[in-house]
């Protein structure tokens, strides 16, 4: 298998390419690490990678690693320089952590400082409202959440910075494997809420980063 990564993407779009590691076999894995492991001066990302995967690439090929389980996500490398903005990401229950862990590490190895806020959804709302000026006093706000994801709508109608919805898989029956939580962010009356896939927590931190690559223009 030839290895045709994206050398130059960081310079296009202000954030390298990731490697999505669902779908791949651990022997292409392998020769995308050992092409990648020669090129100490490109940190990579990777995500949806399995303890099963890391265990295999970590006794096949030697590489260093840092894995996290919760994310599924591992960087060879090393993160970013850091660089300008917060980005805040907030959760309406600890089941949703997997997807914004995902969010969290992509904005981690990005140099992006983030502040998780964890189980603070709309059942409780006064949890959310103990840590709504925290929350603000970010530049761009993720929301996690799965069930009805009412949380989006109830953020984007407290803060007045960008609010990313992020519809999660949680829930039982009519939630649908998330599709509710996705149909509700799509259809909240929040005014210019934008929306990602289900569970793309990295695609979140991706958009997040986008955004701050636009403000930093702007300065």
């Amino acid at each position: 298998m030839t290895v045709n990564y994206d050398y130059r993407r960081a310079e296009r779009l202000g954030m390298p390419e990731a490697i999505l590691c669902d779908g791949k076999s651990c022997r292409h894995l392998g020769e995308i690490l050992r092409e990648l492991g020669e090129r100490p001066d490109f940190p990579v990302l990777f995500t949806r990678m399995t303890p099963g995967q890391f265990e295999q690439l970590q006794d096949s090929e030697g590489a260093s690693l840092d894995y996290d389980e919760l994310s599924q996500t591992a960087v060879l490398h090393g993160n970013l320089e850091p660089r300008a903005g917060r980005v805040a990401i907030v959760t309406a229950g600890t089941s949703d952590l997997t997807v914004a862990s995902e969010t969290t590490r992509t904005l981690e190895f990005s140099g992006i400082c983030n502040t998780l806020f964890a189980d603070v959804g709309v059942a409780g709302l006064w949890r959310l409202m103990e840590r709504v000026d925290e929350i603000a006093d970010h530049d761009v706000v993720i929301v996690v959440a799965g069930m009805d994801a009412a949380l989006a709508s109830v953020v984007a109608g407290l803060v007045n910075k960008c609010v990313i919805g992020v519809p999660t898989s949680v829930g039982y029956g009519v939630a649908n494997d998330g599709r509710t939580a996705l149909n509700a962010m799509l259809a909240s009356c929040g005014q210019g809420i934008v929306v990602t896939n289900i569970d793309n927590g990295f695609g979140a931190a991706c958009a997040a980063i986008r955004i701050l690559n636009a403000l930093a223009l702007d300065e």
